[in-house]
């Protein structure tokens, strides 16, 4: 009660952040999705959605969010269903190595686990515990966060719709590690009508200093824009296998109009991160901000609302 009634003080100080504070309780539940949708993008970047002719990147992630409904999505940003996806699209050795799926914490049998390993709810996005060393690991602590967790509806605040629909449960893969490196990349590329156009690195993730992240075109030239995240300042060489990256982000990008495809690189070897259809939710600014439009551009949104009209 004392952080709630703290948040509410805050609010009254900051106008933004009370509106912010609303929007993620469940009385904004009775809000339609376009409602909240557009409540959260004034709020966050400052302007209207122009819902008839949406023109940057972030607004028709928006748009998409409310018109692009196929129903196959839900598999695929389901942390545990999408390996299927997978495995049939490009093959089982890019997964993760699974050591076990549950719908309740308190079947894990923690003796049984290898010494490290990642425990992540399979509906939402950023909760992650890393484990380095299990005799440090506090289990009681651990099943109270993973049970917290699996209550939480990702969907309600921000509306991205598919996660509506997955089941909540908790995996355990095996925890990364590179041989030659201190800092597992994780490399994201955007995909707009099934083709690679450019990618973004995060870096410094987890560090006092925050994360970084630095965007490139398809022959590995920085581009000048910053999302949100400040860029790392730093030259990170293009990886060996990059072309087949490109090739497998072109495969699972088929027939979509847009995703973002990650994948990590472990010791020379591809390994799939996950699917993402709204990253940042669309909530992102761009500084300058005429890249918003240049990536809106790669969208077509003629050509979605085309396919919807054909099924």
């Amino acid at each position: 009660m004392k952080k709630i009634i703290k948040k509410i003080r805050k609010g009254f100080r900051n106008p933004k952040l009370f509106g912010l504070y609303f929007l993620g309780t469940k009385i904004s539940r009775i809000f339609s999705d376009k409602l909240q949708i557009s409540l959260l993008y004034r709020l966050r970047i400052g302007k209207r959605i122009d819902w008839k002719n949406p023109q940057g990147f972030n607004e028709k992630l928006q748009w998409l969010k409310i018109n692009d409904r196929n129903p196959a999505y839900v598999q695929l940003v389901d942390k545990f269903a999408v390996r299927s996806f997978i495995s049939d699209r490009i093959g089982n050795q890019y997964l993760v190595k699974l050591f076990g799926v549950y719908d309740n914490p308190n079947e894990i049998d923690f003796s049984a686990l290898p010494n490290q390993f990642v425990l992540k709810p399979t509906h939402t996005s950023g909760n992650v515990i890393i484990c380095r060393d299990k005799t440090e690991l506090d289990w009681n602590e651990t099943i109270k966060t993973l049970s917290k967790w699996l209550k939480r509806e990702y969907f309600w605040y921000q509306r991205e719709w598919p996660y509506k629909q997955i089941i909540p449960r908790i995996i355990c893969e095996e925890l990364l590690v590179d041989s030659e490196m201190d800092e597992l990349i994780d490399y994201k590329i955007l995909c707009f009508h099934g083709e690679p156009q450019c990618l973004f690195l995060a870096l410094d993730r987890g560090s006092s200093s925050g994360l970084k992240v630095d965007f490139y075109d398809l022959q590995w030239n920085p581009l000048p824009f910053e999302r949100h995240y400040p860029r790392s300042g730093r030259k990170i060489e293009k990886p060996a296998c990059f072309t087949e990256m490109l090739e497998l982000s072109r495969e699972l990008a088929r027939g979509i109009p847009f995703v973002r495809v990650d994948f990590y690189v472990v010791n020379g070897k591809i390994k799939f991160g996950e699917l993402t259809f709204y990253p940042g939710s669309g909530l992102e600014e761009f500084t300058p901000e005429e890249y918003d439009k240049k990536l809106g551009d790669l969208i077509n949104l003629d050509l979605v609302t085309r396919k919807t009209h054909d099924k």
